[in-house]
């Protein structure tokens, strides 16, 4: 007998008909020997019909009295689910989150879960009933006892909590696709369903707007070993697995908020090799990094940074044995893309550099947290260790330094984060990189058989922003970031220019990064507020982006997929303004308009598509 958390999300549960059927679905489920929890949201959209009443009432209503509206939403489906049940003779409770124990910080409309009592809970399980709970919500600590909303796909991160903390056999997400899809079936119908896939592939989908899984339901799932499967509520399709690795006994107190960073990783086996003032059109990336290709050279990270004038800087790193192979492809393509006219000018300048370390720390806890990031930057910069260039994903941040820096900076992060300190070395070729004690919980390791990338995601709530001219020393990323921090603005992507001017005796890069469209604004203001008085540059503000990017953990060791995603947008004459890369995804920033074109011709372009045409419900 298997004890089983399901999710119905609101439009599998829209109408009296769907809730019936749900409890059909969960009657079967019992009568196969298991115990149940169910956890559901709000039918359909009463969460939107309730917003616009609060709307009606104030343009700016109360954070605690949206709470306490939103919460009503789930308590609804709840009672009608349970009285489903026990018409068909199923002994079962509702409850809602307070009821239920799920424990949260005092923050309304986006709080996080510290932990669950589940003695309640338990023994209602223990009795035989299945326990209906209301999804998306939570009482702040004893003495408050407010109800709290956990913002976004509350109702994914509260089914994946309450089955980490009763050590379910597994958590099912019943959902309106059937499982897991390449890409979004509403802009690519033959979407292909995918049996299985790794927890870091999903975080990486999730964050990027795959609306399927929330990532704090997947970081929850990555952090506690907690079987996921999402599946049709339509249908009876096995649907998708996210495979998670063994825990190392986390503690199920402080769950959402514990211990951001598990690891700290380095690898002083690194040399960086730069183009700058490539032309900025469509094509110039696929050219250089098709015959990076050709010539089987692997490369690590690689970024573009935001353009200025008609050019643009592109740098990737790659492990010192290959150097040479690689400085030779980037200086015999360099004349190719300078101006005909001139062809002796200083555009496409190749530079290299050799005595490079990266410097990257680790976890599944860093999503949504802008303070994360900001604390890596913080801690190099209290040890004077100046960053030359930055990568990110949901689940690292990586930081290119000098070499002679790497021990400082490695230990000064694993102080800051406390993380217990393994054995300590650096990386030799052909050895793997070293890791700090204790190693990542999910490892991302590709699944067997599968192909280097694994879905396409799309994400068009973007804006840009840019600092022109920020002085080039240590603590300038710290105080950018710490400021966006203070303010609670996460950031996506995050891209430092390799050229550097000297102005008034200063050395200067630019730098850019992404952040959602609805914080642009607001973040710009602040940032320009403080420009001045930091002696940074104009700040610069682009909405009108689209973040298109590949995922999968078969990346590495295959030189071809970067070309091959940068080709398939020089096909369509689609530019990239900007391009960042980890080890298991690459991400492009396009204009807003030609989005959808660029996701539709790089899934092509990986032959992801599958024969069957998936239609989702209205």
């Amino acid at each position: 007998m298997a004890l089983i958390v399901q999710k119905y999300g609101g439009t599998s549960v829209g109408s009296v008909e769907r809730i019936q059927a749900v409890a059909q679905r969960v009657y079967k489920t019992v009568n196969a020997g298991n115990s149940l929890v169910v956890v559901v949201s709000a039918m359909g959209k009463t969460t939107d019909g309730l917003v616009k009443l609060a709307n009606e009432i104030s343009p700016n209503p109360n954070r605690r009295e949206m709470d306490m509206l939103l919460s009503t939403g789930e308590q609804v489906t709840i009672a009608l689910l349970s009285m489903a049940l026990q018409e068909l003779g199923q002994p079962a409770i509702s409850m809602t989150g307070a009821q239920v124990g799920i424990v949260t910080e005092a923050e309304h409309s986006r709080a996080r879960i510290l932990h669950i009592e589940t003695t309640r809970l338990s023994r209602h399980i223990n009795a035989g009933k299945v326990v209906v709970v209301a999804g998306f919500q939570g009482i702040s600590s004893a003495g408050e006892m407010e109800i709290t909303t956990l913002g976004r796909g509350g109702s994914d991160t509260s089914a994946v909590a309450i089955a980490a903390a009763l050590g379910a056999n597994f958590c099912e997400i019943y959902t309106d696709v059937p499982g897991i899809l390449t890409t979004d079936p509403r802009l690519v119908a033959e979407a292909q369903l995918m049996d299985a896939i790794t927890c870091n592939e999903m975080l990486e989908l999730a964050s990027l707007g795959a609306k399927v899984l929330h990532p704090r339901a997947v970081e929850i799932a990555r952090n506690y070993g907690v079987p996921l499967v999402v599946r049709s509520s339509w249908t009876d399709a096995p649907g998708t697995w996210v495979t998670s690795a063994k825990p190392q006994g986390r503690s199920l107190i402080n769950l959402e908020i514990a211990r951001p960073v598990d690891a700290v990783e380095f690898d002083t086996d690194q040399a960086k090799v730069a183009l700058l003032r490539v032309p900025d059109k469509p094509g110039v990336a696929a050219r250089l990094f098709g015959e990076i290709s050709r010539q089987k050279v692997d490369v690590d990270l690689i970024i573009q940074s935001v353009h200025e004038g008609n050019s643009n800087d592109i740098a990737f790193t790659v492990t010192t044995p290959i150097l040479k192979r690689a400085e030779a492809v980037a200086a015999a393509i360099a004349p190719a893309l300078r101006s005909q006219s001139n062809p002796k000018s200083d555009e496409a300048e190749v530079m290299v550099e050799n005595n490079i370390a990266k410097v990257s720390i680790a976890g599944a806890g860093m999503i949504g947290r802008p303070g994360v990031a900001a604390k890596m930057f913080a801690t190099l910069a209290e040890a004077g260790v100046n960053i030359q260039m930055i990568s990110t994903s949901e689940v690292k941040v990586s930081c290119v330094v000098d070499a002679a820096e790497c021990d400082r900076a490695v230990s000064a992060l694993r102080s800051a984060f406390e993380i217990e300190a393994g054995e300590q070395g650096s990386r030799g070729a052909g050895e793997s990189p070293c890791i700090d004690f204790p190693l990542p919980l999910c490892s991302s390791a590709p699944l067997p058989n599968c192909p280097p990338v694994r879905g396409v995601a799309l994400d068009m709530n973007q804006a840009r922003l840019a600092i022109r001219q920020l002085p080039d020393r240590p603590g300038m990323a710290a105080k950018l970031f710490g400021l966006l921090a203070k303010h609670n603005i996460s950031v996506d992507m995050i891209i430092q220019s390799q050229r550097c001017r000297v102005i008034d005796g200063i050395p200067r890069r630019d730098i850019a990064f992404t952040v959602s469209r609805i914080d642009g604004e607001s973040a710009k203001k602040m940032l320009t507020q403080v420009a001045a008085e930091l002696g940074w540059g104009e700040v610069v503000l682009d909405s009108a982006i689209a973040k298109v990017s590949i995922v999968g953990a078969g990346m590495v060791g295959h030189p071809g997929v970067a070309a091959k995603m940068f080709e398939a947008l020089a096909q369509h004459q689609i530019n990239i303004q900007m391009i960042a890369t980890s080890e298991i995804k690459i991400s492009c920033v396009v204009a807003q308009e030609q989005g959808v074109k660029a996701l539709q011709a790089i899934h092509a372009a990986f032959e992801l598509a599958g024969s069957e045409k998936f239609v989702v419900p209205v």
